[in-house]
């Protein structure tokens, strides 16, 4: 079939991930003999600096990792919810759900600790080898792909009036970032470089490593967050709040290693972070699907998908989260899921139908009800992530917006088969104001969690928010050969599920895997559950298509009562993916045309 690329083949190394400066970095690293995970780092950091307005420093990233000759774990770099952030905390300032932006919404940063810790334990280059690259890019500057002034543009007001940190930055002398000009970040670069300076005399690599850890928990970068969460901030609440992070929450977190969770599926063994991602939603949508599956693309084939989808996405409300016991076992056993598919029917659902697994009666939050009152977005770069957005002439945020918060996504393959996916995220540029002194600003992750009490993903202390990040390893006959993710929020494990799929189920391509056709495939996407970010309406019985499905299966799919919206022809998913053949050595890699601005690279 027609491809907008070709999937790239190789012996030596691949790298694919949601900007071209972040493979090209990564796969610098391959070439001065670093592995995986030395790329991997260096390419995470510049996407710090290049993608702003979709991930920083002070975000989170969970990982998969599959060294070579050894097993999938998952390394976690999403923070937890401060000592001070409990629901009846947030519901005695007289809010509902946690706002979309602002220090309360910020969860203790975990992408900084998961990278560290991954160079430490895997790695192979030191820290001024991984960090040169984000530094000059920050000090130097680069130049910046559209959607970093359009974000900007759309929260002017706000920075000029409050986030004023945030405008010196990306304001000036009143210009947003252009295309063709120079994008610069001395005081990200600064950071590092004193970050660098103050560990450089702490011994051998993996003690610098350890140095640094600790300066970003107890040093002057911790200080200069925690000072931040205390200033009172204007969210999307249109009320100023300060946040809850302190230094002792900051102290107390590491990033840690965990066992995957696992689906075999048809000969493939899927591996995902546990339940408080949304990780296993995608293995129990595996689950629910029949022995034999519909023509690949078909009206019957999407309709199975969707409302397959619905279910899963039910069972994630009710049942996912890091605040109580999540039945796993049985979610995702073939017995509640032969049960599940029951329900799937030849005409679209409206219901949010969770299951009841063990006998456990279903619980969703009040909120989980709402129905959005806003229209689905078709941005590329920003479909599926939470609206923030200031209305000129006012000094609030409003609710609902146009612009997208999103992700980034890196994927990396070594000659010695070591394997990474990692789905870096939060602290977005229009989330909290830039600390004056990093360079960066917090997160706002907390928001994706409840303030009913006794809810698995209810705000809690210590716990994790329920994330919506979800890399992916694929494995045959035990070994790992496949690295794949997305951004987009909720949509992640759609778009996922609908790339694996077209790579199990469509013939292979050269000897390989189609990673790039089954990429460039036309996508689609629902919103019958609640989102996962502010304002956390829902959209029963929606469905997005890209404007290149067949028409005759989109009128079908109206026929069947799915509120089909038909989206631009390039508008649904940011996939990438790096893959491995064990029999040959031969590796290969793909990645998105949507946004213009993945990049695969390789030899």
């Amino acid at each position: 079939m027609f491809t907008t690329r070709p999937t790239l083949q190789g012996t030596f190394g691949m790298v694919s991930s949601t900007h071209w400066l972040a493979s090209q970095t990564a796969m610098a690293v391959l070439e001065d003999g670093g592995n995986a995970y030395d790329a991997a780092v260096a390419g995470a950091f510049v996407l710090h600096v290049v993608e702003p307005h979709l991930n920083g420093p002070a975000g989170e990233v969970p990982i998969l990792l599959a060294p070579a000759g050894g097993g999938v774990r998952v390394l976690c770099g999403q923070g937890v919810a401060p000592a001070g952030a409990t629901a009846a905390h947030y519901r005695g300032l007289g809010l509902e759900v946690v706002p979309g932006t602002g220090p309360l919404a910020a969860a203790v940063p975990g992408a900084f600790d998961a990278w560290m810790l991954l160079l430490r334990d895997h790695g192979t280059k030191t820290l001024d080898d991984v960090l040169k690259y984000a530094v000059g890019y920050a000090g130097n500057g680069h130049a910046p792909v559209e959607n970093v002034g359009a974000t900007v543009e759309t929260v002017r007001a706000l920075f000029e009036t409050e986030w004023t940190s945030s405008a010196q930055l990306y304001l000036p002398g009143g210009r947003a970032p252009r295309s063709g000009e120079l994008l610069r970040n001395p005081a990200l670069a600064a950071t590092w470089k004193r970050l660098l300076a103050e560990t450089a005399g702490a011994g051998d690599r993996e003690a610098r490593i350890e140095a640094a850890r600790e300066v970003w928990r107890t040093g002057f970068i911790a200080e200069a967050l925690v000072r931040q969460a205390a200033r009172p901030t204007l969210d999307t609440s249109g009320e100023r709040h300060a946040g809850t992070l302190t230094a002792a929450d900051l102290a107390g977190w590491s990033a840690s290693y965990e066992t995957p969770v696992t689906y075999d599926w048809n000969g493939w063994t899927v591996c995902k972070a546990g339940p408080w991602s949304q990780g296993p939603a995608f293995l129990q949508q595996l689950a629910l699907l029949p022995p034999e599956l519909p023509p690949y693309g078909s009206a019957d084939y999407v309709h199975l998908l969707v409302e397959g989808c619905k279910l899963a996405m039910a069972d994630r409300e009710a049942w996912y989260g890091d605040a109580a016991e999540v039945p796993l076992g049985t979610l995702l056993s073939q017995a509640y899921n032969a049960e599940r598919r029951r329900l799937v029917g030849p005409e679209a659902s409206y219901e949010l139908r969770p299951g009841s697994p063990d006998g456990r009666a279903p619980r969703l939050p009040v909120h989980a009800r709402v129905t959005a009152d806003t229209e689905p977005g078709f941005n590329p770069m920003g479909v599926g992530e939470p609206t923030v957005m200031k209305t000129p002439g006012e000094p609030e945020i409003t609710a609902h917006g146009g612009t997208r918060g999103d992700t980034c996504h890196l994927d990396v393959v070594d000659r010695w088969g070591n394997m990474i996916a990692a789905t870096p995220s939060g602290g977005w540029l229009q989330s909290n104001p830039v600390v004056p002194e990093l360079g960066f600003p917090l997160g706002t992750r907390l928001q994706m969690t409840w303030l009913e009490e006794g809810l698995p993903n209810t705000l809690t202390p210590g716990r994790r928010p329920r994330t919506t990040l979800t890399p992916s390893l694929a494995l045959r006959d035990g070994v790992p050969v496949m690295a794949f993710g997305t951004p987009g929020g909720d949509q992640q494990d759609q778009w996922q599920l609908h790339f694996f799929l077209a790579v199990a189920v469509r013939a292979p391509v050269r000897g390989g895997l189609d990673l790039q056709g089954a990429i460039d495939a036309p996508n689609w996407h629902n919103d019958s559950f609640p989102s996962s970010f502010y304002p956390r309406g829902r959209r029963p019985g929606s469905l997005t298509v890209e404007s290149r499905l067949d028409p005759g299966t989109v009128a079908e799919l109206r026929r069947r009562g799915h509120d089909v919206t038909v989206g631009p022809a390039w508008s649904e998913g940011r996939l990438c993916a790096v893959a491995r053949d064990p029999r040959s050595g031969i590796l290969s890699a793909a990645a998105n045309p949507r946004g213009m601005q993945g990049y695969a690279v390789g030899r």
